[in-house]
């Protein structure tokens, strides 16, 4: 590249030259992945633009309510919207909901009581739903609600083990919880097609069992979503892709209607369900961010097949591979040393637009047994659908980065990410 324009551009932004010939050649071997992106990315943009109009959108839907929230039609007619998109036959689409894992423990306690038996399908859930079963002993969880939990770990070759699953599930198995995602662990994650094998198994095992899947990061990755496979509930954070960078809050659930009765009344009260929760003015955010959900997403995961390649070319073990299909936003990149993670993570803050003077450290966040590094600097706090890396302090030292609301700026992300590896002399030898 001639070092004049977009080139000294980055150059200015600390990108030497050597580095932007290496990350154009990369882009420029991608084309039939992008283009693939982009076709899923038009089918999931006509499914919300369809949705929005036939529950007929207007501006009175963006207005505020406060107090007890009766009457609030914005509220109604988004959680319409979200069982339409989601192929759910109600939805719960609430501010009230503070992360993905808030949503989930609101499903989890809403539909298990004590006796019942809830099983992971996919080894053990990610890092804070662990304390809210009872794998680490928390206060309140559900452990000490006398919820029975068992997990069926994945195969050797990193898939879910259906057969294990299938016999794992008895006529006391109230509750199959299936995480989409790969959380902090180097397995793929799960496609809508492993899903639906899941879900048919736990059925034909126990009809009245009920699947629920754990939906972060994976929305509007694939053109189906898990509800069109059978999911009983879907559940998922609007911090992530379907908030499309837009939501300052929120979570979602979506599924069957008595279900999504039962988590509005966890939500709320008993008598109070779904017609109680003011939106406090975040309407507009939450709709126009559904909108421009399907572009977040598909802008991220060309930012994740991007990193995936640059690094596998580098020598790095990589998940997924850039020519794998992808069913979420997140690529795992075993760097194998803590100053590597820590070099990376500085890099991606460094390319952010909020905080990006800021050092990211490890620290002992809530909910995780190990110092964490999170490199986030996000105009909504803790929202992964912004350009964000994280990894727990542990071997086998593996950095998880996610997000970009563009295209250009994930890419100039993972940019600074290897320049700044290079300028700690911390790549791989002879690299």
């Amino acid at each position: 590249m001639d070092f004049r324009g977009k080139g000294q551009r980055l150059f200015d932004m600390g990108i030497d030259q050597e580095t932007v010939r290496f990350c154009e050649e990369t882009e420029q071997s991608l084309t039939s992945q992008f283009t693939r992106i982009e076709q899923i990315l038009e089918e999931n943009q006509w499914k919300v633009l369809g949705a929005m109009q036939d529950q007929r959108v207007a501006p009175m839907h963006f207005e505020a309510s406060t107090g007890y929230g009766y009457n609030d039609v914005g509220r109604d007619c988004l959680e319409a919207v979200y069982a339409k998109v989601f192929a759910g036959e109600d939805a719960l689409v609430r501010p009230q909901m503070i992360s993905g894992t808030h949503a989930l423990s609101t499903a989890l306690f809403a539909c298990l009581r004590p006796g019942d038996e809830l099983i992971s399908a996919v080894g053990a859930p990610y890092d804070t739903l662990q304390g809210v079963i009872g794998i680490r002993p928390e206060v309140g969880s559900l452990a000490e609600m006398g919820v029975r939990y068992e997990q069926v770990e994945l195969g050797r070759d990193g898939r879910p083990d259906v057969a294990g699953i299938a016999r794992a599930v008895k006529a006391s198995t109230r509750m199959v919880t299936i995480q989409r995602s790969k959380g902090y662990s180097f397995r793929h994650s799960l496609s809508i097609g492993e899903i639906g094998e899941i879900i048919r198994a736990v059925k034909s095992a126990n009809p009245d069992c009920i699947c629920m899947v754990d939906n972060c990061y994976g929305e509007f990755v694939e053109d189906q979503e898990p509800c069109e496979v059978g999911a009983d509930l879907t559940v998922g954070s609007l911090i992530k892709n379907p908030g499309g960078g837009l939501a300052p809050i929120g979570g979602y659930i979506v599924g069957r209607k008595d279900l999504i009765q039962r988590c509005a009344v966890r939500l709320s009260a008993p008598g109070l369900g779904k017609e109680a929760g003011a939106t406090l003015g975040v309407n507009r955010s939450l709709y126009q961010g559904l909108f421009l959900a399907p572009q977040v997403t598909a802008g991220a995961v060309k930012t994740a097949v991007f990193a995936s390649a640059l690094f596998q070319r580098l020598g790095y073990q990589v998940s997924p591979g850039p020519e794998e299909s992808r069913h979420d936003i997140v690529q795992a990149i075993a760097l194998g040393r803590p100053e590597a993670v820590l070099s990376f993570c500085r890099g991606i803050q460094k390319a952010a637009p909020v905080d990006s003077y800021v050092t990211p450290e490890p620290w002992d966040m809530p909910g995780y047994d190990c110092p964490v590094v999170m490199a986030a600097g996000a105009f909504v706090q803790g929202s992964s659908i912004e350009l964000s890396a994280d990894g727990p302090m542990k071997p086998p030292y593996i950095v998880y980065f996610q997000g970009g609301l563009t295209w250009s700026h994930g890419k100039f992300g993972i940019m600074k990410a290897l320049q700044e590896l290079k300028n700690d002399g911390l790549l791989q030898k002879g690299r």
